[in-house]
């Protein structure tokens, strides 16, 4: 992160972050007990309206408002932005371009707010697209067929791996207790961090917590080797336990962790326009405050919903990524031509690890029975030019050092050639799309380090020109299938001088396949 906060926002925004997770737990464990509190809540709302349903907004309430949940985050700027502010207005380019109100309310209350929206008193609220998969499976709450509708950014930054002394890459990690507040987006920045190693969860102790204050808490004592928290606790934890460093962020897993909105299907549907309205607005708002001026203005929205000084909100505007209309194409699967990280791959992927973390009881359905995907279709030709146009890849800059640089993770994969041979076989291609293509998704912003390696049959000559050959055309089929750019691979070739340990006299013909080994190093960019 480029800004730090100061002490009093960072306390409004950890309490703010406690207040999330703690309830999401609660509910999440409880799955029961939760239900039924769900259930009678929605009821006493129900009683507080004149012929309200679940499906509908209370009829004490301005049917032409958009009353929306957000929690504080700096990924809502856009919208504060458009809507000149939180509260609903007249001003608001919602009302004067596309004639309705919108009120966003700040409610960090994960159970007020699923309340509040069972009850029809919020019409959209907010989540992360890998733990949408909590509520599509909860029967009490999937009922009411919510459905993404709209992605609001990627974090870059706000969420961090921390580590203490003596680990330097992610594969240090394996035996370690690591302290991680479960299930959360921690949980998520996790996973693809030790996938990233080749590592599974049953190769560390998760030291399951209630919230990312208790995580940094265990951090600072001597319960835990590492842990998984968000800003600014990455910062303020290592600074108070010597030797310790944040070791990966969302800054380079730049494509893990989205924030989406959601709604009823009923309400998608018979609120057809406002929603498409509501969605144009935002991505006008998103385009806009690429204005210096318009950003300023902004925070001082957002700091006016948060309660925080104007330069804090700043620098949580400096820790996501707004996406724009092209941006909502690729992620939610519209743009045939889009090979990077989808909404899709996070929402599924996760559906499944929650299950078998016993986080879920059921699996989640599948991303597109719960996707309506109506307002960015139609939005099309209103949304045209390059304000709106995806987020490309930034070109990566060769330099002297990629060689040598000290990796962030090292994962060996068997990559079998012909001997002698290079070219990828079809059964090597399907390897690297299960074992590594989504992890140099998510690793967005990193550089990829290929090492080829051979056993000791032949020349060490041949043997390291063949090496450099087959790291070369596992790097050409990553850029051509996934659109990656060239200079995010590192190409070497080592022949046969860095045989795996205990392999060395490639005396076995099961050492000689070890040493058969491609390493995929995930090095900074």
């Amino acid at each position: 992160m480029a800004t730090r906060l100061t002490g009093f926002s960072k306390l409004v925004i950890t309490l703010a972050i406690l207040a999330v997770i703690f309830f999401g737990v609660r509910y999440l464990l409880n799955n029961t007990k939760m239900g039924q509190d769900l259930k009678q809540q929605a009821e006493v709302n129900k009683e507080k309206t004149d012929n309200a349903t679940p499906g509908n907004t209370s009829a004490n309430r301005d049917p032409n408002t958009l009353k929306i949940q957000l929690v504080s985050w700096g990924g809502y700027a856009p919208g504060l932005y458009f809507n000149e502010g939180a509260a609903a207005n007249t001003n608001s380019r919602f009302y004067k371009d596309y004639g309705f109100k919108v009120d966003f309310k700040l409610e960090n209350d994960l159970l007020n707010a699923m309340n509040a929206w069972i009850a029809g008193e919020y019409d959209i609220i907010v989540q992360t697209a890998d733990a949408f998969p909590l509520y599509t499976s909860a029967k009490d709450i999937n009922q009411y067929s919510p459905k993404a509708f709209m992605q609001v950014d990627w974090s870059r930054g706000g969420d961090a791996v921390i580590v203490k002394r003596n680990i330097t890459t992610v594969n240090d990690l394996k035996g370690k207790r690591i302290a991680v507040a479960v299930p959360s987006p921690a949980q998520t920045l996790l996973n693809s961090t030790l996938e990233a190693a080749g590592l599974k969860y049953s190769d560390v102790e998760v030291i399951k917590t209630t919230d990312n204050l208790k995580a940094a808490e265990m951090f600072r004592s001597k319960d835990v080797d590492a842990a998984v928290v968000w800003s600014p606790d990455d910062v303020v934890a290592t600074r108070d336990v010597p030797g310790s460093k944040i070791l990966v962020t969302t800054r380079e897993q730049s494509h893990i962790i989205a924030d989406i909105f959601f709604a009823k299907e009923e309400l998608l549907s018979s609120k057809k326009e406002m929603i498409q309205g509501f969605y144009e607005g935002w991505m006008k708002g998103v385009a806009e405050l690429k204005n210096p001026v318009n950003a300023n203005k902004a925070a001082r929205y957002l700091a006016e919903l948060n309660g925080i000084p104007v330069d804090d909100a700043k620098g949580m505007m400096q820790n996501v990524y707004w996406t724009n209309h092209g941006d909502n194409l690729n992620f939610f699967g519209l743009n045939t031509d889009y090979r990077g990280q989808k909404g899709q791959d996070l929402y599924e992927k996760m559906a499944k690890k929650f299950v078998e973390t016993k986080d879920a009881e059921a699996l989640a359905p599948a991303w597109r029975a719960v996707i309506n995907t109506a307002a960015i279709q139609a939005a099309n030709d209103a949304l045209t030019g390059s304000s709106y146009a995806a987020e490309t890849p930034k070109k990566k800059k060769k330099s002297n050092d990629d060689k040598t640089v000290s990796p962030i993770s090292v994962k060996p994969i068997s990559i079998n050639f012909e001997s002698g041979q290079f070219k990828l076989s079809e059964n090597a291609k399907t390897i690297i799309d299960l074992q590594f293509a989504e992890v140099a998704k998510v690793f967005g912003n990193t550089k990829v380090r290929i090492e080829g390696n051979t056993d000791n049959v032949g020349s060490k000559a041949s043997n390291l020109t063949l090496s450099q050959k087959r790291a070369q055309a596992v790097a050409d089929y990553l850029r051509t299938e996934y659109g990656m750019d060239a200079n995010k691979f590192v190409i070497v070739g080592n022949g046969s001088s860095k045989p795996t340990a205990g392999c060395e006299s490639n005396g076995t013909d099961e050492c000689k396949a070890k040493n058969r080994r491609t390493e995929f190093q995930l090095i900074p960019d």
